[in-house]
């Protein structure tokens, strides 16, 4: 007999009030045996659910027992259920989680947290991309960072397949890559999961530092990441009108210094190489001019050579 079956038993009595075997059954998709063993189970195990014999009777919570979230108030409840609704359909897991949390919830709260939960739909694929889905590793990570168990990885990085002993401290998405932060015999490493060619988990307890916090984890990796990127800096002038549109193109590897005496943006283009700056920056043509170094200008003019030389109208 399953625990979560009885708690959503319950949570179903009290929404309902009173309820009959067959409608607990039609809930939570078992039979009508099944629910009635459920039900008399709650009742021996002392909640105050007794049967109602008779026409119109079923099974009744006795006393106005309840179960509620005790603690929210109106506004938290919607919080909780806008920030739940979207996530709500990946799984029927997390679907039943929320059912279940709606339930336990007072009777004034349910019905806008209940519209809370559908009132925003979550579309991560950009337009003209398909929805990736996460690595079908992630699931079994994921289970490995819970239950607190070393694994053992199977992981391939230029090109060279090793085997690794890891702590899975937590996982992480990151514009839809994958990334496992774990504990390894050097400290801290971090794996991008679709690298991850298999997973065994092992009996031994994973250790993970008391003071250990994902969010802090995650923050130093990707501070140090964009340190790497950011080798090169190019210094660049653009017109002003166009200057957001190029700090939200480059984000973090792009800083608008302010404007010079023609009006236009000074801006910081940073990245590994000239050739990757000149690269990003191709687009723009006449609308942005680099000031320097002279190794990115050159790669812009190698480019627009290329460019020509293939596309320029062949003359008779």
């Amino acid at each position: 007999m399953r625990a979560d079956r009885l708690v959503a038993t319950l949570l179903f009595l009290q929404t309902r009030g009173r309820v009959t075997a067959a409608e607990v059954a039609a809930e939570l998709e078992v039979s009508v045996a099944t629910a009635r063993r459920d039900l008399e189970a709650l009742s021996t195990a002392g909640i105050p659910v007794y049967p109602q014999p008779g026409r119109g009777g079923g099974w009744a919570l006795v006393g106005g027992a309840r179960t509620d979230l005790s603690g929210l108030t109106a506004t938290e409840a919607q919080a909780l259920f806008l920030l739940l609704g979207p996530v709500a359909t990946a799984t029927p897991a997390t679907k039943s989680a929320l059912r279940k949390l709606l339930r336990a919830l007072p009777q004034p709260f349910r019905l806008e947290a209940e519209a809370a939960a559908g009132a925003i739909v979550v579309d991560p694929a950009r337009w003209g991309e398909s929805d990736e889905r996460p690595p079908s590793l992630v699931d079994e990570l994921q289970r490995a960072v819970v239950r607190r168990r070393r694994i053992r990885l199977g992981y391939t990085r230029a090109g060279q397949r090793t085997t690794r002993l890891v702590d899975p401290w937590g996982l992480v998405d990151k514009d839809g890559l994958w990334y496992l932060v774990a504990g390894t015999e050097r400290g801290q490493r971090t794996f991008r999961v679709d690298r991850i060619a298999t997973v065994e988990s092992t009996d031994e307890i994973a250790h993970r530092p008391d003071d250990f916090d994902l969010s802090t984890a995650w923050s130093q990796v990707v501070d140090e990441v964009e340190r790497h990127r950011s080798t090169l800096a190019a210094t660049v002038l653009i017109e002003a009108a166009l200057a957001p549109v190029l700090r939200k193109q480059q984000g973090r590897h792009c800083v608008l210094e302010g404007p010079v005496d023609d009006g236009r943006i000074r801006a910081r283009i940073t990245a590994p190489t000239p050739l990757m700056i000149a690269q990003q920056l191709a687009g723009w043509g006449a609308a942005l001019e680099v000031v320097e170094p002279e190794s990115v200008r050159a790669e812009l003019a190698r480019l627009g050579t290329e460019l020509v030389r293939r596309y320029a109208p062949t003359r008779e």
